[in-house]
């Protein structure tokens, strides 16, 4: 991380037990180093046990990224980045409207078989990454599956998890895929409008349709991240995690460049 980006950063981490009076041992290493170490696995697609000796020893790195996982520590950091990206842009902190896709990846050798599927319809065997996004394509929330789950499958556990965190959820717009019960059912049962964007059998060729290019360009975003071109994790969660910390890279770097931008035009106003 630049330094721009720490300031921002720094102030967005979660507490450390043995900070906050609640026990604990003192870390033996900074927050900035092991943010850096995990950007680096996430952006570069190395190994664990490929990390430079730059940073601190892989095992300890690793502990670092499965506790930040296991206690949700790394959502609440993507979460308070994504508030503060959509307060700079003027948005609400909460969003009211949302686009949801999927994306069908390879897996990896390390991917166990009852862990992956195949995707019918990309003729893909491996795993499934659903998102459901802002307008602004950040991310809301995310769930990894093995390919062979269907859309509208996923769609139900990710729709309700993200209407019990979001409250002014009550909008989603989606593809052809998610037509059918579903509807009716987050309808019905969420109180959120479905919103099916369909594309013309008129036109041949790529078309950005309407809202549903968002998420497209979500999926574009994390595959400038080595480690996501392909699963190669073994755990779903472990998928889950990575696919955050990806978006964190693009939100503190999208900040820093913002409040960059802010004080020249301050500097300049004021000369």
């Amino acid at each position: 991380m630049s330094d721009a980006e720490w300031i921002l950063v720094r102030d967005l981490l979660p507490v450390p037990g043995w900070l906050a009076g609640r026990g604990g041992r003192p870390e033996g290493y900074c927050h900035r180093q092991m943010i850096d170490a995990v950007r680096y696995l996430v952006d570069n697609g190395i190994k664990w046990r490929s990390m430079p000796a730059d940073f601190p020893p892989w095992p300890r790195v690793y502990a670092f990224f499965a506790r930040w996982r296991d206690a949700g520590l790394v959502a609440e950091l993507h979460d308070r980045l994504r508030e503060a990206v959509r307060d700079f842009d003027g948005r609400d902190q909460e969003p009211s409207a949302a686009v949801i896709d999927s994306q069908s990846v390879k897996a990896d050798a390390t991917v166990v078989l009852a862990a992956r599927g195949f995707d019918v319809g990309k003729k893909i065997t491996g795993r499934k990454r659903h998102l459901l996004t802002d307008t602004l394509g950040l991310l809301l929330a995310v769930l990894v599956t093995p390919a062979s789950t269907t859309d509208r499958d996923a769609a139900r556990l990710l729709l309700t998890a993200a209407r019990d965190r979001f409250g002014r959820l009550t909008r989603v717009w989606a593809n052809g895929g998610y037509t059918g019960h579903l509807v009716d059912w987050s309808a019905a049962q969420l109180g959120v409008v479905l919103d099916i964007v369909r594309r013309s059998d008129d036109i041949s060729g790529f078309q950005a349709l309407p809202r549903r290019w968002v998420v497209e360009r979500s999926f574009a975003w994390f595959l400038r991240s080595r480690r996501l071109v392909r699963d190669c994790e073994r755990r779903t969660d472990t998928s889950e995690a990575v696919i955050c910390w990806s978006m964190t890279m693009l939100m503190s770097c999208r900040l820093a460049a913002h409040r960059q931008q802010r004080r020249s035009q301050t500097s300049g106003e004021a000369a």
